[in-house]
């Protein structure tokens, strides 16, 4: 079964970004840095997700990322499904943190339990079969709206959103141009998916 080992995300001051990260959510080894110029405006297509236990661990890393400079596009709340809220990073990556528990159990941590790659499609069928041509799994399908890939071996879970629907999530418009400042690192690449997400080999992934 193909799963993602990492996420690369291109940002313009590496230095910078590196801080961010570390203070914000403490860098995992999944989510690497990469210096890059590459033209980009608006929404970039995807989001990255941190699923944590309970709402105080979402508290604590969303104060963490908005004191380390992160913009706020939704305050944490409650909603049918959880807890979670929604951040922008300085270099312009989207985070959602949120936990599908209402209510604490103990006091807040840094733990994350699951990373997911939320990418906005245009066509959610068609890259539905793309990717299960690449050999991944599907875990979970909702139609047109709503596709989740088994995270095989791999950390970090991927899913298919449809972009419009991904961006009203985030709190952002849908509008945006140019590179998606994203590189997947998994064990399918390499390859260009239809909405133009770049893979590359696991042995060739960027280090933080």
């Amino acid at each position: 079964m193909a799963s993602i080992e990492s996420v690369t995300l291109d940002v313009a001051d590496h230095t910078a970004a590196n801080r961010f990260y570390t203070a914000a959510f403490g860098l995992d080894t999944q989510i690497h840095l990469r210096a890059s110029e590459a033209p980009t405006t608006g929404f970039r297509g995807f989001t990255l997700s941190r699923t944590v236990s309970q709402p105080a661990t979402v508290n604590s890393l969303i104060d963490a990322a908005l004191d380390a400079g992160a913009t706020p596009l939704k305050p944490a709340a409650k909603s049918l499904w959880g807890y979670g809220g929604v951040v922008q990073a300085p270099d312009g990556t989207i985070w959602k943190v949120a936990t599908s528990a209402k209510k604490d159990t103990g006091p807040a941590t840094r733990e994350v339990d699951e990373i997911v790659l939320l990418l906005g499609v245009a066509d959610v069928t068609a890259s539905k079969r793309f990717y299960v041509d690449q050999g991944l799994a599907v875990a979970k399908s909702f139609g047109r709206m709503y596709v989740e890939f088994a995270a095989g071996s791999g950390p970090v879970k991927l899913a298919l959103y449809r972009r419009r629907a991904l961006a009203k999530d985030a709190g952002v418009s849908p509008d945006g141009t140019g590179s998606h400042r994203l590189m997947i690192g998994g064990d399918a690449g390499p390859f260009t998916d239809p909405d133009g997400f770049a893979w590359e080999a696991t042995a060739s992934a960027s280090t933080p």
